[in-house]
């Protein structure tokens, strides 16, 4: 088993140690009834589908799935519609997909009309080794075909590079962050993964690359969202001395800001939580969402920005007695912010949503499923309702699942104080 193997086992058992024991207070907060009603929503998945991942880009919400046939994996997506969901369609398949589900793929509408995906494949037949590359295909007539796939790093190591989050860059162009192994020696796992980007122009042609990050959480999943002065990512960083809180870093005007910490937990693990933040933007206003276990006890947070990510707020507590993390956040219009996570109890894992204002008066939580605490799920915003995904493996087999709650205006005006 390699490193990434030995990284994911050992964290899982972690954070099931850490979750268990655990029954932290909630936020000393007012909280106000319910005000999200979870509708099923039929999925377009498949028979063995999991690593679901849903976008939202001028007015184009997409999710995008793995389904397994034998060795074969192979990546599809949908748009939402006003019925339900369309046909599903293929992007890409092959027997040398990295399928987990903290690292998966995914699908963006750009505002040229052009889709952009991505999804991560093995370097080389050894299975037990964790050199992987992220792909990169494009698409001009609604995902029916789809260009020969590229990658955006041109290294040439046999290591890790993964954990991509796509944004469209000036021009309807394509960026996206990784996490590059390049730097380390996966033989005697010494060195450092790093946070790198690229930007592509319209038409495909890779204009740079860049380090943004030197040093940073080995398997922890980024994020990137879209403010009105530009690109900003949330990542988990990984200081000398093992200190891995969350970090934003902004894109503009071909720059990359120096990455600045959006709060001090001061979590210091050596191992990687596989925990990766959650952010989302409107205007000026951004909220990240970040999981943390300082003293054994799993938390979820979200803190607010009003200046693009400048600067933050103090945190919000989002879950109440523990919880597995594997968050997910959008903004509402009011600023407030709608937040998935994993509450953990002694018996079972359920995925739940609440409504937080900045100022940390949250919405009483709503069970959207119970489900395996390993797994990712997704939210976002669809005009008047949020989307919801995740995998259900309840029944064996995976099966990627969607539901749904409308956004009201009393729902918003329900924790307006």
């Amino acid at each position: 088993m390699r490193a990434r193997s030995r990284r994911i086992t050992a964290c899982l058992l972690f954070c099931l140690a850490v979750s268990l024991p655990a029954i932290v207070h909630a936020q000393s907060s007012a909280q106000v009834p319910a005000l999200l009603r979870i509708e099923p929503l039929p999925s377009p998945a498949g028979a063995n589908s999991s690593e679901p991942q849903l976008t939202s880009q001028g007015g184009h919400v997409i999710l995008s799935w793995l389904e397994v046939s034998g060795e074969r994996a192979i990546l599809k997506f949908a748009e939402r519609t006003a019925s339900g969901w369309s046909n599903a369609q293929t992007v890409a398949s092959g027997t040398h997909f990295f399928v987990n589900s903290f690292d998966v793929p995914s699908v963006h509408a750009l505002s040229d009309g052009a889709l952009a995906a991505h999804w991560e494949e093995r370097l080389g037949a050894d299975e037990d080794s964790d050199a992987s590359k992220v792909m990169l295909s494009w698409s001009k007539d609604q995902g029916h075909t789809w260009s020969r796939p590229v990658t955006p790093h041109h290294d040439g190591t046999n290591t890790e590079h993964g954990f991509a989050s796509l944004f469209e860059a000036p021009e309807a162009g394509l960026g996206l962050v990784w996490i590059d192994a390049r730097a380390t020696n996966p033989d005697t796992e010494s060195g450092d993964m790093s946070l790198r980007a690229s930007v592509y122009d319209a038409a495909g042609k890779q204009l740079h690359e860049m380090v943004v990050n030197s040093r940073v959480c080995e398997c922890c999943s980024t994020s990137a969202a879209e403010t009105a002065e530009g690109v900003i990512v949330a990542f988990r960083n990984r200081s000398a001395t093992e200190v891995r809180d969350i970090y934003v870093t902004r894109f503009a005007h071909g720059r990359w800001s120096a990455p600045a910490i959006v709060h001090a937990d001061g979590w210091t693990i050596d191992a990687c939580p596989i925990n990766g933040p959650s952010i989302s933007a409107r205007g000026r206003d951004v909220a990240v969402a970040w999981f943390m276990a300082k003293n054994d006890q799993g938390r979820a947070f979200v803190a607010f920005s009003h200046d693009a990510g400048r600067t933050f707020g103090a945190p919000v507590r989002v879950d109440d007695a523990g919880s597995l993390g594997r968050l997910g956040v959008q903004l509402l219009d009011d600023a407030s912010a709608a937040v998935i996570w994993i509450e953990k109890s002694s018996q079972h894992s359920q995925l739940r949503v609440r409504i937080i204002k900045p100022a940390g008066t949250r919405s009483n939580p709503v069970t959207i499923a119970d489900t395996e605490g390993s797994r990712y799920p997704r939210v976002v915003r669809d005009r008047d309702e949020l989307l919801f995904s995740w995998t259900d493996t309840d029944k064996g087999s995976s099966q990627v699942r969607t539901s749904r709650a409308r956004l009201v205006s009393q729902a918003v005006a329900g924790i307006a104080r």
